[in-house]
């Protein structure tokens, strides 16, 4: 990352072109994040575009696009939830969940569009945990859903 040290990682989003928006609406009976402590547990976020499973209606660049969609919508939960992104202190972890083929077993690579995204935003303090699993199927088709635990700041 170019001088990660004084960029936010707002300025990181704009440099990439991200813009954060408000976050998805809710459609069931949860919140979008939970505090504990320091710690900030959000709930599964999935993606509007991609749609199908991995490994018969997607490929895994597609897969890799869904997961860094997925991030996004994320990280709109966390900005709306924290006000700035630099009250991040650590990404602990973030798993997800890849709809795809039984016989599908590159979900890990789906998952680095994620993983890409939280360094490229966070740079060191974006390295995190991860857990990459396939499933027989995703509310409402979606490709991906991820959740994310993150320490945080004030």
């Amino acid at each position: 990352m170019e001088n990660q040290v004084t960029t936010t990682p707002e300025q990181n989003l704009e440099r990439l072109g991200i813009t954060l928006g408000p976050a998805r609406p809710l459609v069931g009976n949860y919140v979008t994040c939970v505090r504990v402590g320091n710690l900030l547990f959000t709930a599964g976020q999935g993606v509007d575009e991609y749609h199908g499973k991995l490994g018969r209606d997607l490929t895994v660049e597609e897969g890799y696009l869904a997961s860094r969609q997925s991030m996004i919508n994320l990280l709109k939960v966390v900005k709306q939830e924290l006000g700035e992104l630099s009250k991040v202190k650590r990404v602990v972890k973030i798993l997800g969940f890849v709809n795809s083929t039984e016989d599908f077993i590159q979900q890990p690579k789906v998952m680095n569009g994620a993983s890409d995204l939280l360094v490229e935003v966070f740079g060191e303090k974006g390295k995190h945990g991860r857990s990459a699993v396939g499933m027989a199927q995703l509310p409402n088709g979606t490709a991906i859903e991820i959740e994310m635990t993150l320490e945080i700041e004030e």
